[in-house]
């Protein structure tokens, strides 16, 4: 690993702001590239194809399946979410830490293909400021936000899986952020990718 970037998983519920975390940690540190998602879904309002997923159909999504374009993928809420392989790859050789914003299923799956990387569940301080965070959005009926919900109290058990737990408390996106890299800090400093040291001490 010396010399390559970090893989860095981020998940986290609906409403755990996952974009405004991410988006203060780039503007921190250029050490850090975001993987932009593929996906089927439609287009938020102000959403930016190829800023925060490439939007594409579901037919060029499974022949990107059939040909091994995808590092991960996984279907949530009846669309495809997934992480075109060759751009992650290359950011890793340049030395950058690559972000994958990713639902739990595909961070497993990511965790099973490189276990090196580094995955970390971003949480709301509760389940009830989750909910809070949801309605406030005004972007969405009743029934996706409900929908949205149940999907969490599946989720929320695999944490175990992960390798950190961070909070993401309201207006506190920048200190959840230096959490965040404090976290790359002591993950560069493992003895398991630093495996050479002894040999290199004495070179």
């Amino acid at each position: 690993m010396s010399g390559k970037g970090l893989l860095l998983v981020i998940s986290g519920p609906a409403g755990s702001g996952k974009g405004t975390v991410i988006k203060s940690l780039m503007e921190k540190s250029d050490a850090f590239a975001y993987s932009v998602s593929a996906t089927t879904r439609a287009p938020r309002p102000g959403e930016v194809n190829g800023v925060n997923y490439h939007y594409i159909t579901r037919e060029d999504f499974e022949d990107r399946i059939k040909n091994g374009g995808m590092l991960e993928h996984t279907s949530y809420c009846g669309n495809y979410y997934g992480t075109p392989k060759k751009e992650a790859e290359e950011v890793l050789e340049s030395g950058r830490n690559l972000i994958l914003e990713i639902e739990v299923e595909g961070a497993e799956n990511v965790k099973k293909l490189y276990p090196e990387a580094v995955l970390i569940m971003l949480l709301p301080p509760s389940f009830a400021v989750q909910e809070a965070r949801l309605r406030g959005r005004g972007t969405e009926p009743e029934e996706k936000i409900l929908e949205r919900l149940s999907r969490t109290k599946e989720e929320i058990p695999r944490v175990v899986n992960y390798d950190y737990i961070v909070y993401n408390y309201d207006g506190g996106a920048e200190y959840t952020a230096e959490d965040i890299i404090s976290i790359v800090r002591a993950e560069k400093l493992r003895q398991s990718r630093n495996d050479q040291a002894a040999k290199k001490y004495f070179e």
